[in-house]
């Protein structure tokens, strides 16, 4: 069965969403389900989260057209864990992209030639609703949206639903929600209650039971390039991220992945 592809996406900056990319794939992919992280923000966060530096192909090359998907194809030190890499040189594909014809469609047409051999296919968007975005969006069977536990969490949220809906209607229409992530929760603060009430009345069982809370040492992972489960497998970042990859498998399970 060709791989089911999920886009990690949040417009607002800040909310754990590469955090949540490296980590739910790398949880998923230690359950040995076959998962390929595809890295289509140009900042190259997940990239580098996973320990790749130097790659001579990234998603750049795929989306312009001068590399073949496969090509593109890097193994992490993680078994069961591939990634498709990102580079600052992506800046440039929003403007190239914008000269290409169906450019909405070029992820999708590209991840199609090689979904078979994968479980689950993950996408970490740029902070932005462009034309990466959008591309992954359209590629996507549906949409994972990490939600900060603060103040203005629920801002701009609306925007992203709205254009979820855009692409729906015009490029997608079988595009889902995935569920709502609650990250960077501290239980200290009366505030991050109120979100998680105002996040579940809102998304109700689209909601993860799975609330990711700070945690040092998922904000030092990256630095080490390795995910949490790599890098401290008993911090109660690792904790967070294996239930939310149960969460997300049993959830799953209808597909018969």
């Amino acid at each position: 069965m060709p791989a089911k592809i999920i886009a990690i996406a949040n417009q607002k900056g800040g909310v754990g969403k590469t955090t949540t990319a490296i980590n739910i794939a790398a949880s998923v992919a230690a359950a040995e389900k076959r998962i390929l992280l595809v890295d289509i923000d140009p900042q190259a966060n997940s990239t580098s989260g996973v320990g790749v530096f130097d790659t001579p192909v990234t998603i750049y090359e795929v989306l312009v057209g001068i590399k073949d998907t496969k090509e593109s194809i890097i193994k992490t030190g993680m078994p069961y864990l591939d990634i498709i890499a990102s580079h600052i040189n992506l800046v440039g594909a929003e403007v190239e992209l914008l000269g290409f014809e169906k450019r909405e469609y070029i992820l999708r047409s590209s991840l199609n030639t090689i979904r078979d051999l994968y479980d689950y296919i993950f996408i970490d968007c740029p902070p932005s609703l462009g034309i990466l975005t959008l591309n992954a969006l359209t590629a996507a069977d549906s949409v994972l949206i990490p939600v900060q536990c603060e103040y203005f969490a629920l801002e701009g949220l609306g925007k992203l639903l709205n254009t979820i809906n855009i692409v729906r209607q015009n490029y997608n229409p079988s595009l889902a929600l995935e569920g709502v992530l609650l990250t960077m929760y501290d239980s200290r603060l009366r505030l991050s209650a109120q979100i998680v009430e105002e996040v579940e009345k809102y998304f109700g069982d689209k909601l993860y039971k799975t609330i990711i809370h700070r945690n040092v040492r998922i904000s030092e992972s990256p630095s080490h390039g390795k995910p949490i489960i790599l890098y401290d497998a008993l911090s109660v970042g690792a904790k967070n991220y294996i239930a939310l990859a149960q969460e997300f498998l049993e959830r799953n399970r209808t597909d018969s992945r």
